[in-house]
């Protein structure tokens, strides 16, 4: 699907449609090589526990550049991912930023090059990096698709983590309703067996995970399982019958 105005592709669709988030930037640096007629080689950095890495790319000469920079700490993809602002080198010939790092991408054929911030200032922010064997070769005019591409990925990127958050909210709440269950049938065996209501019941449960340093459900679910000869269902408490 592509943004009809813009002849871009609909990029959360695009993330919609593909099985985790590293494909759906694998597809992204895909896409980005193709709009970009210049281009040799595209590159998606992201940042994972204070480390960049390369994690798609598209052309083969983009994880060496990429690699070059992250071993010297500096370059135009980290200055572009930590800032948040786009890097365009013109001519690496004339660069003298980044200490050696530029004579090494014309060593490797590269003469311009291209990082464009993807979700800056975030837990996810990153660059998509492109690199070019011609001068000049990603002038203004050819930046606006590929600053669009980014910024799209940017909103999908962000959907991605809260549906991240999302399913993980959603796997804590079933984790909390299952233990209750299982501590609520707990309650119900007590009360029959020492004849007392839900608080006393709970209180000697408690007294007792305490006594043997585990935690509530596990003792809950321990005993449960003595008792029944199985693992507890997870369903309705059992409550004794008056």
């Amino acid at each position: 699907m592509t943004d009809q105005a813009h002849g871009l592709p609909d990029v959360t669709s695009l993330l919609l449609s593909t099985d985790s988030l590293e494909q759906f930037l694998q597809m992204l640096a895909e896409r980005a090589l193709s709009m970009a007629p210049t281009a040799a080689g595209t590159g998606i950095t992201v940042e994972r526990q204070h480390r960049p890495l390369t994690v798609a790319s598209a052309g083969g000469i983009a994880p060496d550049l990429d690699e070059a920079q992250y071993g010297q700490d500096d370059g135009p993809c980290l200055e572009a991912l930590r800032t948040g602002r786009e890097v365009i080198v013109s001519d690496m010939l004339d660069e003298t930023r980044w200490g050696p790092y530029p004579a090494y991408a014309v060593a490797r054929g590269t003469r311009s090059s291209a990082s464009l911030p993807i979700a800056p200032h975030t837990d996810t922010a990153g660059a998509l990096n492109l690199y070019s064997s011609t001068v000049d070769g990603f002038l203004e005019a050819g930046l606006d698709n590929l600053r669009a591409l980014a910024a799209q990925a940017t909103g999908a990127i962000a959907l991605a983590q809260r549906l991240s958050d999302a399913q993980e909210y959603a796997t804590d709440l079933q984790t909390a309703m299952e233990s209750r269950s299982v501590i609520d049938q707990a309650i119900g065996v007590i009360m029959g067996q020492q004849r007392c209501d839900a608080d006393e019941a709970f209180r000697l449960l408690r007294m007792a995970s305490q006594r043997r340093n585990i935690k509530l459900r596990d003792l809950c679910r321990e005993m449960l399982t003595t008792i029944g000869g199985g693992p507890p269902a997870q369903g309705a408490a059992f409550r004794p019958r008056p």
